[in-house]
């Protein structure tokens, strides 16, 4: 029997029912850890520059797009293989590549690393542009995240956010190995707070709800034209006292290149990371200690070869 489909909500963005809205962020959340949203802002021009640009870029050969390799403030590019480590694929990363770009506050969006103007002139105005777009529709999305939990709209709206874009390309051809052939990105959560998703329509992304679950059974994501995918990070489940849900997920390669646009955005460094009055109660008391978004992330990445 084949994956079957998530029923993730639809949240209409442009709604002016904001309790209908919240309602249905709140049973998204803790149901599927994922939904959809519409009306988000970010116009079908947009993101057809951004596709454009990103197949420019990807298409270059492999001499030219290591000259703008991720360095040590993690941003640039990413070759295949080198994230995403899994011991079931036999030690094999994630056969996507990508590109990163930080926050684009200017002391953050100095150490970027863009490719050259003479080769792809728009490029870096794209991806700008998409990134600022990508930031306002997660402050709407976190508003209404803030008021499912009871808290102020405000709550979750982060001082200095640590963002980062991420461009994706998949190439759709499998490797051999024992272990199976057919992962683009090997099973993982999120780090962070939240994900917003662009995608180009082709198919592949998969949850999988129980991630303790022997076997495990994953459902298929769909493309809605119009619409982007949303989902919540560790970050985000700690702070909600396990409430709210950060879902395993996966892309399985489909015989076709896949294109798609990340936006992680994470709270201040210093944003203390405490369990909502909310989420806590006899029944449920809190299951984390208090630990700020920089202590957390350390512990991450001391504990766990790639989770993003």
């Amino acid at each position: 029997m084949g994956p079957v489909s998530a029923n993730l909500p639809v949240i209409d963005l442009a709604s002016p029912d904001i309790a209908a809205a919240t309602k249905s962020v709140r049973q998204g959340l803790m149901d599927y850890g994922f939904l959809y949203v519409i009306n988000h802002g970010i116009d079908e021009a947009t993101l057809k520059s951004v596709y454009a640009e990103s197949k420019k870029f990807f298409e270059q050969p492999m001499e030219e797009k290591m000259k703008h390799e991720k360095h040590s403030t993690h941003r640039g590019y990413i070759p295949p293989e080198t994230e995403g480590f899994e011991a079931d694929s036999g030690g094999k990363g994630d056969l996507l590549e990508c590109f990163h770009i930080g926050s684009s506050e200017s002391k953050a969006r100095a150490v970027n690393v863009w490719p050259s103007a003479e080769r792809l002139p728009s490029w870096k105005e794209t991806m700008e542009s998409y990134y600022d777009c990508a930031m306002a529709t997660s402050k709407k999305i976190l508003s209404l995240i803030a008021l499912s939990l009871d808290l102020d709209a405000e709550f979750f709206q982060p001082d200095r956010p640590e963002t980062i874009l991420r461009i994706i390309h998949y190439s759709g051809h499998a490797r051999e190995s024992k272990y199976g052939s057919d992962k683009g990105a090997n099973p993982h959560t999120d780090v962070g707070m939240l994900t917003l998703l662009s995608t180009d329509g082709t198919p592949g992304l998969q949850i999988c709800r129980d991630k303790d679950a022997r076997p495990q059974l994953w459902e298929d994501v769909h493309h809605i034209d119009g619409a982007l995918v949303v989902n919540i990070g560790d970050l985000l489940e700690r702070w909600t006292n396990n409430v709210y849900r950060s879902t395993l997920h996966r892309v399985l390669l489909v015989g076709k290149e896949r294109y798609s646009v990340a936006f992680f955005v994470w709270p201040s460094p210093d944003t203390m990371v405490t369990c909502i009055e909310s989420c806590r109660s006899e029944e449920n008391p809190p299951r984390y200690p208090p630990i700020r978004t920089d202590e957390f992330l350390e512990q991450i990445l001391a504990s766990a070869i790639y989770k993003y």
